[in-house]
């Protein structure tokens, strides 16, 4: 992925350990605020790390990071299996698709930084990089703060209601702690409250086009809900992708 300067914002992939301790550091931050104390290390990081591309976004007016997400490159479908996604999801339905495939993952905005920018351009740098290397999907989790899953019922009911994957696509149950929000009955959402409580990168696939699974992952080390979640790149809107691209121009 190219490094790019919009604004006063630089994105750029990481050169060195350092600019990956540094996205480890970050992680940390979003992913575990609440850790353990006698236990915490300060950084988020695990074996993908050493074969995935990590990408900084800087704020370049005092050098701060504020985003970071990494990206693994899969040729073909087949490789699905090498991903973080594939530990939690029986991804077996995907093996099928046909084209190259790219997963983003652990993508995380510091806490204190909420301009709607740092989206944009990172958002921008992935669809250059998905036009260059013929990238016909992309893919990973899309993480809800917490394992309470009554505090998102809305939102996994406008999912449910509007957004499953495709049935010759859709990932199956594989991770032993999981909530089937596909299967429950519950009332009509509450379009605000569902729009509010997800995150804002599973929004941002949604508009683009994007679908997820029928159950979310229970995941009590990380303290999260996830939703394995697809998009494929031919159902994003021609006007979303012109305006993406510019923002690179």
């Amino acid at each position: 992925m190219q490094p790019v300067t919009k604004g006063c914002y630089r994105l750029r992939p990481a050169r060195s350990q350092a600019d990956v301790a540094a996205a480890q550091r970050l992680r940390h931050l979003a992913f575990h605020a609440g850790a353990d104390a006698s236990r915490d290390t300060g950084l988020d990081r695990d074996r993908f790390d050493a074969i995935c591309t990590h990408v900084l976004i800087e704020d370049l007016r005092d050098g701060q990071l504020v985003c970071c997400f990494r990206t693994l490159d899969l040729p073909d479908a087949g490789q699905i299996g090498q991903s973080y996604s594939a530990q939690y999801y029986d991804l077996s339905a995907l093996m099928r698709f046909a084209g190259p495939m790219i997963e983003i993952g652990r993508f995380c905005i510091h806490p204190d930084h909420h301009d709607p920018d740092i989206l944009r351009l990172a958002w921008a740098a992935l669809t250059c990089h998905v036009d260059a290397r013929g990238i016909e999907m992309m893919f990973g989790c899309s993480s809800f703060r917490g394992t309470d899953q009554s505090r998102y019922l809305d939102a996994f009911a406008m999912l449910r209601d509007n957004h499953l994957a495709p049935p010759d696509l859709a990932p199956r149950i594989k991770a032993p702690l999981v909530f089937p929000f596909g299967a429950q009955v519950q009332p009509a959402p509450d379009r605000r409250r569902a729009l509010l409580s997800m995150p804002p990168l599973l929004r941002s696939y949604l508009m683009m086009g994007g679908w997820v699974s029928d159950h979310a992952v229970i995941d009590p080390q990380m303290d999260t809900l996830h939703v394995f979640t697809g998009l494929e790149i031919r159902a994003i809107p021609e006007a979303r992708k012109k305006l993406l691209r510019a923002v690179m121009a």
